[in-house]
């Protein structure tokens, strides 16, 4: 579906970014696959990694509403990946917060609006669901205005879904290259904040594909939860560093014991795929239907219990130290 077409995504220099548009290159022929960041170094190093004709590199920022709308001209496809995401930057920064993620929300879906956009998809984070810190109370605030954005257009364009994951292994930032530094400077002790702490584990490549999936099912209105395995950081640890004790430091202003990704109070309007959940709105949508059992590929989902939750600490699939090491290998690749 992404063959001569034209896809924008903001934030596009990250690692969602890198990893989107080598995938997008090699199976589809877009049109165009814009990137849209704030930062020149970036935008330039990516410049000489992906030099394809189609490839579009725009300096902006997701609170600049009128560079966004300039930047979507002519744009079929939008993927927002731009935010601040940083849980302890975020609680001494607040403002700088909700300037990107709230406000910036909302310039992504005015500019997509004004410009007559096909598909918008956001990306979000388990830290939204029954948020304890203020990044995850902004991106709950941006994923409801997501939602609420298809009773904007009614049955017009664009129609906006949201896709939801938790950790995404090696990303920038992430925990992995963090104890991988560590190891490589030759620390004595790997420091790990809680001994129970428990989390959702994606490769980047899997985040993707599933992103890519959903603009093929995508109704408007959903946001998608992939089902993915849970690790305990201390198996993490032991994973990648056997033979180095594990020192306990304490939880960091903000952190979670463990990840949700489907909050109990929605459990009404949560539905379960083969591969997926599915959290339909709680919001009736006026001039389009509200049933999310099947999606735009007639793929058919069922009520899940009313006591349902999607949390890491009880998910069923649970990684070894062994399988953690061999999915760590598998998402350097």
């Amino acid at each position: 579906m992404f063959n001569d077409k034209s896809v924008l995504i903001t934030g596009g220099t990250g690692s969602f970014g890198h990893k989107y548009t080598e995938t997008l290159l090699s199976r589809y022929k877009p049109k165009r696959l814009i990137i849209y960041s704030r930062d020149e170094l970036k935008q330039f190093e990516m410049q000489q990694r992906f030099n394809a004709p189609c490839m579009r590199f725009f300096i902006g920022d997701v609170r600049d509403k009128e560079r966004l709308t300039r930047a979507m001209q002519d744009v079929d496809f939008v993927i927002h990946a731009a935010a601040m995401k940083q849980v302890p930057a975020a609680e001494y920064n607040p403002t700088e917060c909700i300037k990107t993620n709230i406000d910036g929300a909302e310039n992504v879906i005015n500019s997509a609006i004004d410009n007559g956009i096909e598909k918008v998809i956001a990306l979000s984070t388990d830290k939204a669901a029954n948020p304890i810190n203020l990044y995850g109370a902004t991106k709950l605030a941006s994923d409801k205005l997501f939602v609420a954005a298809n009773n904007m257009v009614g049955a017009n364009k664009p129609r906006f879904s949201v896709v939801r994951y938790g950790n995404v292994v090696g990303s920038r930032g992430s925990v992995v290259p963090y104890f991988r530094s560590l190891i490589e400077n030759g620390t004595d002790h790997i420091p790990v904040t809680h001994q129970d702490m428990t989390r959702f584990w994606i490769t980047l490549q899997q985040g993707v594909d599933f992103v890519l999936k959903n603009f093929e099912r995508m109704l408007g209105g959903e946001i998608f939860v992939p089902k993915i395995p849970s690790i305990r950081i201390t198996d993490l640890a032991k994973a990648m560093a056997p033979d180095i004790p594990i020192k306990i430091v304490g939880i960091r202003p903000g952190e979670k014991l463990h990840e949700m990704m489907c909050p109990g109070d929605m459990a009404f309007h949560t539905f379960e795929f083969k591969d997926h959940f599915v959290i339909a709105p709680a919001i009736k949508f006026f001039q389009r239907s509200n049933d999310f059992t099947s999606n735009a590929l007639n793929e058919k989902g069922k009520s899940v219990d009313e006591i349902f939750e999607y949390v890491s600490n009880s998910n069923p699939h649970f990684l070894s130290v062994d399988e953690i090491s061999a999915f760590n290998e598998e998402a350097r690749k």
